[in-house]
């Protein structure tokens, strides 16, 4: 079976809720945060995640990540991997879109990237490297990290640009499965939060 990546979105943040650009500022989980953390470690607990021979499990070494893996029950398993941490927003660290959108009319993260911090080329490179790694064995991997740097995952899974990241929404403590369909590469599952519906 063609090896996938099941994508783990950490929960949410003060910075999440307010809809500040977190990069690399390591801020912890909100109390909701942690709740939803739960919901999803039991979600992959069950079928059909649960029966997943092999799965390997990597996360963001940064603690909003991190705390969700652990919270969801994979402290155990889980190895930190740099690659995995969010995209570096370099001077638009800990401002929203709004203000930015005040300095910089007509900013487009997805086009424009960041002044001081990771390029466009840079985030790609890194999510190749993501990519290469998780189809370089036949098993399947769980990686628990980030909005951007997920959404920049699934456009490099599919071939595409990372720009087309823009059109991939992505929540926070969402399950997403990037997998196969006709021998191609396909999004199996994106941006699903049922676990949160209770």
């Amino acid at each position: 079976m063609a090896p996938r990546i099941l994508l783990a979105r950490h929960g949410q943040t003060e910075w999440s809720v307010k809809g500040n650009h977190t990069g690399r500022t390591d801020i912890p989980l909100l109390d909701a945060g942690r709740a939803g953390a739960k919901l999803l470690g039991e979600r992959l607990h069950r079928g059909p995640w649960a029966e997943l021979p092999g799965l390997e499990v990597r996360t963001s070494p940064l603690v909003r990540a991190r705390e969700t893996c652990d919270i969801a029950g994979f402290a155990d398993r889980a190895q930190p991997w740099d690659a995995l941490m969010e995209w570096d927003y370099g001077a638009y660290e800990g401002m929203t879109p709004a203000e930015i959108q005040a300095i910089r009319p007509g900013w487009f993260i997805w086009r424009d990237g960041v002044p001081d911090g990771e390029t466009l080329s840079e985030l790609s490179a890194r999510a190749d490297e993501i990519v290469d790694w998780a189809r370089s064995a036949e098993r399947d991997v769980l990686v628990f990290a980030h909005g951007h740097i997920l959404r920049a995952l699934g456009a490099r899974w599919l071939g595409e640009d990372v720009s087309f990241a823009s059109r991939i929404r992505l929540d926070p403590t969402s399950l997403s499965v990037l997998g196969w369909a006709y021998g191609a590469p396909a999004l199996e599952r994106w941006n699903d939060t049922g676990h949160l519906d209770r």
